[in-house]
């Protein structure tokens, strides 16, 4: 990542970030950028089993955990966190939401989002994320060209690895080392306790896909990386 880069997570649950990019997140602002996260909904519903399990708990409660918990892991990786709470399972993004998250992106600028595959059998809520992920993106760029409303040069568009990427059409086409920062995701995975029990999976899901990064390039010092998956082309001036 180049200095100054400027990169925004958004996520359908506040905990989404931290599985799939808080180490690409951690690789921009120690390098010198800014990454921010929008999540859709505080996943206080379909995403926060551990704290289900306490007797009289209440869905404000869950979200204040929830939300507590995502700032915390987002300062872990020099992050901001913000939620648009509009609930999950369902997940629904209406008009005036998808144009408060288009105003978001246009306000920010960044140079690079993350956000979900385009299918989740499993969890559709994600499905929906992505679907407002990507049309947002398109209304504050307008698509590259002049338009009536104040745009935005188009943001590279990369999708986050999913839980079971076989499954969801996922084919990673860039692997993120991560190894010189992946403490600072083991602090943020370690700030999420209302889903503890992802932490090791993703643990050996970076260790997995250090593996295919050495094969890809020959850089042996590669112990920990990230998945993700370009949308648009990249544009260069030479290979």
């Amino acid at each position: 990542m180049a200095d100054g880069r400027k990169m925004l997570v958004i996520g359908a649950h506040s905990a989404d970030f931290v599985w799939r990019a808080a180490g690409a997140m951690a690789v921009t602002t120690a390098n010198g950028g800014t990454a921010a996260v929008v999540a859709l909904s505080y996943g206080e519903r379909g995403e926060s089993g551990e704290l289900w399990k306490e007797p009289g708990q209440t869905i404000e409660n869950v979200k204040r955990v929830r939300e507590a918990e995502a700032r915390a892991a987002a300062e872990a990786v020099g992050a901001t966190f913000r939620c648009l709470d509009l609930g999950d399972y369902p997940l629904d993004v209406p008009k005036d939401a998808l144009e408060a998250l288009a105003g978001i992106i246009r306000e920010f600028a960044p140079d690079v989002i993350l956000t979900h595959t385009e299918r989740d059998p499993y969890n559709q809520d994600h499905d929906v994320g992505h679907a407002a992920a990507v049309r947002a993106r398109v209304l504050a760029a307008g698509a590259g060209v002049a338009s009536a409303f104040a745009t935005i040069a188009p943001p590279a568009l990369f999708l986050f690895e999913p839980h079971q990427p076989e499954l969801c059409n996922f084919m990673p086409t860039t692997f993120l080392d991560i190894t010189a920062v992946f403490a600072r995701k083991q602090r943020a995975m370690d700030a999420m306790k209302a889903q503890s029990y992802l932490r090791d999976y993703y643990t050996e899901r970076a260790v997995y896909r250090a593996n295919h990064a050495r094969r890809a390039n020959g850089a042996s010092g590669i112990r920990y990386a990230e998945a993700f998956q370009r949308v648009y082309p990249q544009v260069v001036n030479a290979l």
